[in-house]
């Protein structure tokens, strides 16, 4: 076979193969050949054809047929070889350049810069809840406020407006600077998503302007005050706008009120404060329409401000003021109407003026009966206690100790009980609390010193404030030592069995009763108390039962077992421990408490045992009724259908008895 040249047919191919690595642009400067993106791979093959086609081109009709032949066959294969591979091409060079992406990544650049990475901008997000934040609120409240009720009070009454006019420009601007702060501050403040506080910046924005208050907002800060321009100065209710703000003032007084240690004057106060800013809206309203009228053409109107003592621009507005507050709540007598407007306008003065008064009658009563509920709760008791004192004909003397006892309880503000208060939180917030609260006074304990955290915790809570009389016993010797006592304040008295001899004066965080809740095996007193506790004054006492340390110890056998043996030392100090008891085993005493428990369980058993039966029995009963219901209704179609015999239904009676 003859062996085909095509060195002449594509010569550019051969030329091509002799370029350095400066002409070749997929190489760079350190000789590293960089990849080709699919694109460019394409359209640099097409231009290598296209030189092909060019450079080998003949001036005559055969030379050109050829190569343009050559030059459509050309483009031809190539266009199948790659559509046939693009994918494959494509998945290729990705994973090629990803490949050297990760060890370029991998590898520190000489320069030492790092690799540019977007990383999220943090922003300063305000929270809600915070201090910062209620703070601020305070702060728009005064602009938001001084619109409230300087605008209208400038739009009726022109001498305040003129006569000022600096003055109300400055406020003017001052309030629309404090107005833009605000809604950049509404920009930054978070909200709550799935109970975390949000600090994306694009989720703030979106979110802020998702509400109405951002609507709001924005037509508060729309340039108006232009149209001073084209009115004059004279026309402040071109402002009216930024009225749109209030309810930036009313979160305000929603804040205040939940924060505030007294709610019930703040809202009484508040309550003021709305009717006030009504009566002034009011007086101005009135001022107004006695201007379009005209001052003095009628007895209802303002009178004429040619008169000197009218026109000064203190008499318009008090006397406009009286007359509003006369008008509004409806006590004394004001100038008859006489037009028809001005007999619109009082008949809606007149209907305001009873919403006002039955808003005040209803929140003021409701606030009061707040005030005094503790107050009455508290009054009830004592009265049904004297009520059952005298039932019983108790003594004069015990009656009297008992009514001192509760006044002990009013007057020093102890008659709060904590689970009915804590019983809406949850019980985090009630630990909290308790420790806060009491956690200090247990930790003086000397057994509880080296307890766990979580022992502690489950202690506080269950440690409940009792309060005790002069002269009250808090033991006595060979009672049964069922809890234990930790001073909070007053002072208790170790007295000899006369009831008058003191050994011991126990003052505030003195403890006592630790041992006898223990049940330590080989104690002499066994859980009997050892000694006379009786206070001396009135005697604010934590308790803490031996059941409720019990309970808690059972999910803590370590800590059980190092109370036990701090128990024991302490009985080994004073003496009071019988080591052979000690060694012998179980106490009989504690196996009979327990054999009480477990009798008494198996009576709770019995008797949840016996209702399920009962129950069990009453439904197998319904269920036998309902078989046998469903039993007959299936027998009697069946009866019926035998009854209907084929060809004696049209026989006369007499037949069917032959």
């Amino acid at each position: 076979m003859a062996k085909v040249n095509t060195y002449h047919s594509y010569p550019a191919a051969h030329r091509s193969s002799g370029k350095t690595v400066s002409d070749d642009p997929g190489r760079l400067e350190n000789g590293i050949k960089r990849t080709p993106s699919p694109g460019e791979d394409r359209s640099s093959k097409l231009e290598s054809v296209i030189s092909m086609a060019e450079a080998g081109g003949d001036t005559s009709a055969e030379g050109a047929t050829n190569t343009s032949s050559g030059f459509f066959s050309s483009v031809r294969n190539w266009f199948r070889k790659h559509l046939r591979r693009d994918g494959q091409t494509s998945d290729s060079s990705v994973e090629a350049q990803g490949g050297e992406n990760k060890d370029n990544k991998a590898e520190p650049k000489k320069d030492g810069k790092d690799n540019p990475k977007k990383k999220k901008k943090e922003i300063f997000v305000i929270d809600p809840s915070s201090n910062l934040y209620y703070r601020w609120l305070g702060i728009i409240a005064v602009p938001v406020f001084y619109n409230f009720c300087i605008l209208v009070c400038r739009a009726c009454f022109d001498e305040l407006q003129m006569n000022h006019l600096a003055l109300w420009l400055f406020l003017d601007y001052s309030s629309d600077v404090i107005y833009l702060m605000d809604t950049f501050v509404k920009f930054r403040t978070g909200f709550l998503e799935q109970g975390l506080l949000v600090k994306d910046e694009k989720k703030l924005k979106e979110f802020y302007k998702s509400t109405l208050q951002f609507k709001l907002d924005l037509l508060s800060l729309f340039p108006t005050d232009l149209g001073f321009l084209y009115f004059g100065m004279n026309y402040p209710e071109l402002r009216f706008n930024r009225l749109l703000r209030l309810p930036r003032l009313f979160e305000f007084f929603d804040r205040t009120e939940t924060r505030t240690n007294y709610p019930n004057i703040f809202r009484i106060g508040n309550l003021v404060l709305y009717i006030l800013i009504i009566i002034h809206w009011n007086a101005c309203i009135y001022y107004s329409i006695s201007k379009l009228i005209g001052f003095g053409t009628d007895t209802w109107v303002y009178p004429n401000i040619s008169h000197p003592e009218y026109g000064r621009l203190s008499r318009k507005y008090i006397y406009s003021l009286y007359w509003s507050t006369l008008t509004l709540t409806t006590i004394g007598e004001t100038p008859p109407p006489v037009k028809d407007e001005e007999y619109l306008f009082v008949v809606m003065d007149f209907l305001v003026g009873v919403l006002i008064f039955a808003t005040i009658v209803g929140n003021v009563g409701a606030m009061i009966s707040n005030m005094n509920a503790s107050r009455t709760e508290f009054q009830a008791k004592v009265d049904s206690i004297k009520q059952y004192l005298q039932f019983r004909k108790v003594t004069k003397e015990l009656e009297a100790r008992v009514i001192k006892w509760f006044d002990y309880l009013w007057t020093n503000k102890k008659t709060v009980e904590e689970t009915k208060v804590l019983r809406y939180l949850p019980d985090k917030l009630k630990a909290e609390i308790a420790i806060n609260v009491h956690m200090d006074t247990l930790r003086k304990v000397r057994i509880f010193q080296d307890c766990e955290a979580g022992l502690l915790i489950e202690l506080v809570l269950k440690l409940k404030p009792t309060v005790f009389s002069p002269g009250d016993y808090i033991c006595k010797k060979g009672d049964i030592g069922r809890e234990m006592y930790i001073i909070k304040e007053g002072k208790l008295a170790v007295v000899a069995d006369d009831g008058v001899t003191q050994f011991v004066v126990l003052s505030d965080g003195s403890y006592f009763g630790e041992i006898s809740i223990l049940n330590i095996k080989g104690s002499k007193a066994g859980n009997r108390r050892t000694a006379n506790i009786r206070s001396i004054g009135y005697s604010d006492l934590f308790c803490l039962s031996k059941d409720d340390l019990m309970e808690a110890l059972t999910e803590y056998p370590d800590a059980k077992k190092a109370l036990e043996e701090k128990g024991r030392q302490i009985l080994l100090k004073d003496n009071l421990i019988d080591e052979e008891a000690a060694k012998a085993g179980a106490d009989t005493k504690d196996l009979e408490e327990k054999v009480d428990k477990l009798e008494a369980a198996m009576d709770i058993l019995q008797t949840r045992f016996a209702r399920l039966l009962a129950e069990y029995t009453a439904s197998q009963s319904k269920l036998k009724q309902r078989l046998v219901e469903v039993e007959t209704k299936v027998k009697k179609p069946e009866s019926d259908a035998l009854l209907d015999v084929p060809g004696e239904a049209g026989k006369p009676e007499e037949q069917k008895k032959n």
